[in-house]
């Protein structure tokens, strides 16, 4: 049976991108090689249609690049590695679970408990308690998720028992993943309230958004299953 020829205009309706586009996907070999037909214009078929519902499908579960690394394997008939590309961003998603799970669980601890009463910590030495670089914290400051105080004597960044505690929180956030934009609110309704609802509710989302890219995983291995059927 012959197949139906498409035009790239005809492929950019499919999922809503211009001709350009498409031809741009052909170009970086995402989509499979296009002949030509007498007067130049590429021939598309539904090999075609099908790579470029599987590499759309991809890039909403596993992100751009990946996909895109995914469909050269294919077109260059390394299917084994394609596939353990697949199977990284799985691995990946399950890493990120985990870790939310025990960001969650150490978040409790930290919140229910009463921060320690210690001398306060220069910016090197709370650095080095947290396992991180300096301009981490500069960073969490120029953000306004840390207000630490200065010496009088010396203008030296002091970090109190609060502010310890809340460097702390935001460590364990930006391990599960969230931007220093999410953190704030969770912070001012802590310092404010005391209240824990604004850590629930970051932390649902998240677990929330890791669910909707497992669906999208799940939706892209079904086309790509597709596709390598042929």
């Amino acid at each position: 049976m012959v197949k139906t020829l498409n035009r790239p205009v005809d492929l950019a309706r499919l999922v809503g991108i211009s001709p350009q586009q498409v031809r741009n996907y052909l170009d970086a070999g995402v989509l499979p090689p296009a002949t030509r037909s007498d007067t130049g214009y590429r021939q598309l078929d539904d090999r075609h249609r099908k790579a470029l519902l599987a590499y759309r499908a991809l890039a909403a579960g596993h992100g751009w690049n990946a996909a895109g690394d995914i469909m050269r394997a294919i077109h260059a008939d390394d299917v084994h590695q394609a596939l353990a590309l697949v199977d990284a961003g799985h691995a990946e998603l399950h890493r990120q679970r985990e870790a939310l799970r025990l960001t969650a669980d150490a978040l409790e601890t930290v919140v229910d408990s009463e921060p320690p009463q210690r001398a306060a910590m220069r910016i090197g030495e709370l650095a080095a308690h947290l396992g991180v670089r300096t301009s981490a914290l500069r960073v969490w400051e120029d953000a306004e998720l840390l207000t630490p105080q200065r010496d009088p004597a010396t203008g030296y960044r002091t970090y109190g028992p609060r502010e310890i505690r809340d460097a702390r929180i935001i460590l364990m956030l930006r391990h599960g993943m969230h931007g220093l934009p999410q953190i704030r609110p969770i912070l001012d309704d802590l310092r404010r309230s005391g209240s824990r609802d604004a850590l629930a509710v970051a932390i649902a989302q998240r677990h929330a958004d890791l669910g909707r890219q497992a669906e999208a995983m799940l939706a892209a291995a079904a086309l790509l299953h597709a596709y390598l059927g042929r």
